[in-house]
């Protein structure tokens, strides 16, 4: 079964569907409509995942490569915030980060070294 959560967001709410019993989601207050209040912002929320996120971006450019794409799912949960997914396919969102490393520039034949 599922339950409906809902996070303040910008000047209005959004509702998000979770599993029950999902996890951060055990004592949350429901209102009239039995709709869990998340008792945070979606955009806080959503913060909670920005460290895991650059740190990876940050070890895998260390390796340099060319092109560097990362992909994650992140999932709400109530009151711990949001967590990385076990998948994407589980996420309420799914994150892709693209980067490309900058071109290098040609040598010039003052730099060259002649034999």
């Amino acid at each position: 079964m599922t339950e409906i959560l809902r996070y303040e967001v910008g000047s209005g709410t959004v509702l998000v569907e979770v599993d029950e019993g999902s996890f951060g989601v055990e004592r949350p207050a429901r209102n009239e409509l039995g709709i869990l209040d998340a008792g945070r912002r979606l955009e806080d929320a959503l913060a909670a995942v920005r460290p895991a996120a650059r740190a990876a971006a940050e070890v895998m450019r260390e390796l340099a490569p060319e092109h560097l794409e990362l992909q994650f799912g992140v999932k709400l949960a109530g009151e711990a915030g949001a967590i990385i997914a076990r998948n994407c396919a589980e996420g309420h969102f799914i994150v892709k980060m693209s980067f490309t490393a900058p071109p290098v520039p040609p040598s010039s034949p003052e730099n060259e070294i002649r034999l």
